[in-house]
C-alpha cells in the first residue's frame, strides 16, 4: 500500500486506497513488455535480411519498424528466409 502525507482511517479507504495504482503498474508492465516484444521481433526480420544481403529500402525498414502485431512480425521473420527482396516480404501471396 502506497503511503499518504494523511492518514488513512476509514476501513473503506484502507481497503482501497492505492488500488488504481498498483493495476495501472500491471497494465503499464503488460503493455512495455509487448511494445518491447514487437521492437525485437521487428529487430530480427531486419537483421534476416540484412545478413541474407538483401535491399532494405527506409520504406521496408519504416514499415517494418511501425509494426507492433507481434504475431505478424513473426510471419515476416520466418519469410525473410526465402524471399528474393525485401519487398518480397509483405507479399501475401508468397505464404
Amino acid at each position: 500500500m502506497a503511503s499518504t502525507s494523511w492518514p488513512v482511517y476509514s476501513p473503506f479507504a484502507r481497503e482501497h486506497y492505492g488500488r488504481g495504482l498498483e493495476e495501472g503498474k500491471a497494465e503499464g508492465k503488460a503493455e512495455g513488455q509487448a511494445e518491447g516484444k514487437a521492437r525485437e521481433a521487428a529487430k530480427l526480420v531486419l537483421l534476416f535480411l540484412s545478413a541474407r544481403g538483401l535491399d532494405v529500402t527506409d520504406d521496408v525498414r519504416a514499415r517494418v519498424t511501425d509494426c507492433t502485431d507481434v504475431e505478424t512480425l513473426e510471419a515476416w521473420a520466418a519469410r525473410a528466409a526465402t524471399v528474393q527482396t525485401a519487398d518480397e516480404l509483405f507479399d501475401e501471396s508468397g505464404q
